[in-house]
């Protein structure tokens, strides 16, 4: 059985590979995970916070995972459903699927969080957490903490999803990230960019997602118009080979949690 599942896995991460032609093109010690917490509360935030910051990402370093980021979207001041962000690097494929059950064997950590894990089924911490699994790109660096300066209370995390209309499309447009070589453009304007992936597990597939990183709100804003007027850009976007290769786009604007890694 465990054979059959480690094949069956196999063809998966080549169909969803950055380029969906031969195994040898991918590459296989680069993934995320992405955890959304979904809560409407303040209280729910504070539980969630407590958790994260005195018992989880403490787990996580014990198991020598650094650069765990934590994030808030901004639009978090005015929604009715707020979310948060933990998103996790991982040397590989194993260390996701047995991250749960270590992080579990840890005496600490079941200590540090009796207050989270302990709550009534009347008085929950959050509404529903979702998980993202996710394999950087062939192309792409496996993880950069982004080079900032300015004040953190003001640094901005943008992090964007790219969905497709089928499986076929959708590789051109990872594609047109690696080989095409906008990575390349994003390197040349500074956009700070953290990673680069596939989504190989999650609700939104196919769709790949990055995230970038800037000073300030004002600073984002430069960056993207910069990146529009690039003449590098618009001789990529205008190829006729790249056409409506991007079918839904979602852009999260975020600010890191203070006991976050970065």
């Amino acid at each position: 059985m465990k054979k059959l599942f480690q094949a069956a896995l196999l063809v998966a991460l080549i169909f969803w590979g950055s380029d969906g032609i031969a195994q040898k093109k991918m590459t296989a010690n680069g993934y995320y995970q992405i955890t959304v917490y979904n809560f409407k509360t303040s209280e729910q935030q504070s539980l969630i916070d407590n958790y994260l910051q005195m018992a989880y990402l403490p787990a996580l370093h014990n198991l020598k995972i650094k650069n765990v980021g934590v994030f808030i979207p901004i639009t978090n001041d005015t929604s009715i459903n707020k979310k948060l962000y933990v998103i996790i690097p991982l040397p590989s494929f194993e260390a996701a699927a047995t991250l749960t059950k270590k992080i579990a064997s840890d005496v600490n950590y079941l200590s540090n969080s009796k207050a989270y894990l302990d709550v009534a089924h009347t008085n929950p911490a959050y509404t529903r957490i979702e998980n993202i699994l996710l394999e950087k790109f062939a192309m792409a660096p496996f993880f950069l903490l982004p080079k900032l300066i300015g004040n953190r209370t003001e640094r901005i995390f943008e992090l964007r999803s790219y969905e497709s209309a089928s499986e076929k499309i959708y590789q051109n447009k990872v594609y047109m990230f690696n080989e095409g070589k906008e990575i390349d453009i994003f390197a040349k304007l500074n956009f700070n960019a953290v990673f680069y992936a596939n989504v190989i597990a999650g609700s939104r597939m196919p769709n790949l997602m990055y995230m970038t990183s800037f000073e300030n709100i004002t600073d984002r804003d430069e960056h993207w118009k910069k990146f529009s007027a690039s003449d590098d850009w618009k001789k990529l976007s205008g190829l006729p080979m790249y056409q409506n290769n991007v079918s839904k786009a979602d852009i999260i604007l975020m600010k890191s949690a203070p006991y976050s890694d970065y």
